[in-house]
């Protein structure tokens, strides 16, 4: 069986890696020419844990071609970005219908095309089905549609593609059978076939399920800091508690899933959505939140210029280099409104020159600053707390466990 898997980002590469470990032909295709031409000359686009020796695996096997070009196949896997359109928070299908569009120039009577980018419910129906009917095919018959929602996380990813359970959306039931046999030969959890609304609608929730209690847990750091209690205390307790599981408060939710998913539903159903819109709201207005606490924090110690004020971690997690939606990103926009200027970066994960006043070695950027603010929590700092002592630490992450050095919290 032939696999073309299109878009090799952060899903799409490990996945085809995966199908070719497993002894599946496969063919990678991404659209820039720079991503085709690293991984030909066996470089990986981007780190995570265990990629180089799957990477290593599959280049000696000879199962992996990578192009920029779609290829005839028996099922195609599109795993491409779909964001949202910001002014009315619906969801942004241009790649996904481009990607399409390229697959059904060679796609072959009774082949299958997954989508495993995250997608709002009905996004199938409306969007994909009708650009096979224009092309002169017969859905159902000449090409078979499916949607099999991604559920790997980044710092992770290897570990999840293997274990973590799959969704499976189909038409037919039999066309669920052919992607579980594709899909069993890396995936050791549960694969679960359903209809294709309910796959999208079950992606789509479990990060605003998320998303949600996030915001809930940054409210509560609200309510924790005007009335003098430890929210990270008060969570711990809570949490013992066999039917209670807070999650930790924050800096902003950052990533392609948690930060974007939510807003489809708001753009898709605004006459219904109340508590996922407000936590969006509250998450995405969380960096307002940090700067004002900084700019306590700054006043209570006599530190009168952002130029003295670093700022630890660009990634939206930790220990990986994935910056998109980052917290950290969108707390230097919102200082940028403010005209805000000088403040200094650092993250031990980005290499590549990003924002202003970026620097690319950690002892530098510590001596050159009085206040730190911890905005991710990378094994890095936690190695490094010693380097700390005699700086003001602001720790959005409460990550510094060492009870020699203080630390503001949220």
């Amino acid at each position: 069986m032939k696999i073309n898997v299109i878009g090799l980002g952060y899903i799409g590469l490990p996945t085809a890696l995966s199908l070719a470990a497993g002894g599946l032909k496969v063919t990678g295709t991404d659209k820039k020419q720079s991503i085709v031409d690293s991984l030909q000359a066996g470089d990986l686009t981007f780190k995570e844990k265990g990629l180089q020796s799957l990477f290593e695996e599959v280049k000696n096997s000879g199962n992996l071609t990578v192009t920029t070009e779609c290829v005839e196949a028996d099922v195609y896997i599109i795993s491409v970005p779909t964001p949202y359109i910001k002014i009315n928070k619906r969801i942004d299908t241009t790649y996904v219908e481009g990607a399409v569009k390229d697959v059904l120039k060679v796609c072959p009577d009774g082949g299958i095309i997954a989508v495993e980018s995250t997608i709002s419910p009905g996004t199938m129906e409306k969007y994909i089905r009708p650009l096979i009917v224009q092309s002169g095919k017969v859905p159902g018959k000449d090409v078979h549609i499916a949607h099999v929602p991604e559920r790997i996380i980044p710092g992770n990813m290897i570990y999840e593609l293997t274990h973590n359970s799959r969704t499976i959306g189909v038409d037919e039931s039999s066309i669920g059978e052919v992607l579980r046999s594709v899909y069993s030969v890396f995936c050791q959890g549960d694969m679960v076939i359903t209809d294709i609304k309910t796959a999208e609608m079950t992606k789509v929730i479990e990060n605003t399920f998320r998303d949600i209690n996030i915001a809930f847990a940054n409210e509560l750091a609200k309510i924790c800091r005007r009335d003098d209690m430890d929210v990270y205390e008060v969570i711990r307790v809570a949490n013992m508690h066999p039917r209670v599981n807070i999650l930790q408060p924050g800096p902003g939710v950052g990533g392609h899933c948690i930060s974007v998913d939510p807003w489809f539903l708001v753009g898709d159903y605004p006459d219904i959505v109340n508590i996922i819109r407000h936590a969006r709201m509250i998450n995405d207005e969380q960096p307002e939140y940090v700067l004002s606490r900084m700019s306590e924090i700054m006043e209570e110690n006599n530190i009168t210029s952002l130029s003295e004020v670093g700022l630890y971690g660009l990634t939206y997690k930790e220990n990986v280099d994935d910056t998109r939606e980052s917290p950290t990103l969108q707390l230097l926009e919102v200082m940028k409104s403010h005209a805000a200027y000088g403040v200094k970066v650092y993250d031990p994960f980005v290499s590549d020159d990003m924002v202003p006043n970026q620097y690319k070695d950690f002892e530098q950027f510590i001596q050159d600053v009085k206040l730190v603010v911890i905005l991710v929590a990378h094994d890095h700092i936690k190695d490094k707390i010693d380097k700390l002592k005699g700086k003001v630490i602001f720790d959005t992450r409460n990550c510094i466990k060492n009870e020699e050095i203080h630390s503001y919290l949220l």
